[in-house]
């Protein structure tokens, strides 16, 4: 018998980072980098990164939803980026690195749409969250070399300057959910 798993699509900035933190959370099931949301029929690292396919970097995380709910992965994703900065996180700035999530179901939908108006209403220092909510569409998996970038490769400069203090973040915020090596 095959456990049920269930699909999200998140864009939170560049999806090293993303994909870093959540294959780390105990219940996801795997973490694939990708593009979605633009026009590209064909769409390539090179292209997203010249701002010409109007895709965001996304990580579709396949999740056992008997073991983490999808409120859980939400807070993770707005607690490891800054959902309220428009095509941008940190010094990576362009509409690839929008915060967007593409939700698979109206459950998700609904979901997304109450965390966004209660962060924006509770959290956020006068700065309104500017996360996209949008249904899924075609999903692009990113070239192989994106896949477990940051597993494969801790020590590029990107890496460590960018992508570690995200992951140590992730480990410190939610230290209970973290997946036992």
């Amino acid at each position: 018998m095959n456990p049920v798993r269930s699909l999200i699509t998140l864009g939170g900035g560049c999806f090293w980072c993303v994909e870093a933190a959540f294959e780390r959370l105990e219940g996801v099931v795997s973490v694939l980098p990708g593009y979605m949301g633009g026009h590209d029929p064909a769409p390539t690292y090179e292209s997203i990164c010249a701002g010409d396919s109007g895709h965001a970097e996304v990580v579709q995380i396949e999740f056992d939803p008997v073991k983490i709910d999808v409120e859980s992965l939400l807070t993770v994703f707005f607690a490891i980026h800054d959902p309220t900065t428009l095509n941008r996180q940190g010094h990576d700035v362009g509409t690839q690195y929008r915060s967007v999530i593409f939700y698979h179901d109206e459950q998700q939908q609904a979901l997304a749409a109450s965390m966004i108006e209660r962060l924006g209403r509770d959290c956020f220092i006068g700065a309104p969250i500017v996360t996209e909510l949008l249904p899924v569409g075609h999903f692009f998996i990113a070239e192989a070399y994106h896949h477990g970038y940051f597993r494969k490769n801790p020590y590029q400069g990107y890496c460590m300057a960018v992508v570690a203090p995200k992951v140590e973040k992730f480990r410190h915020t939610f230290s209970r959910r973290v997946r036992a090596a």
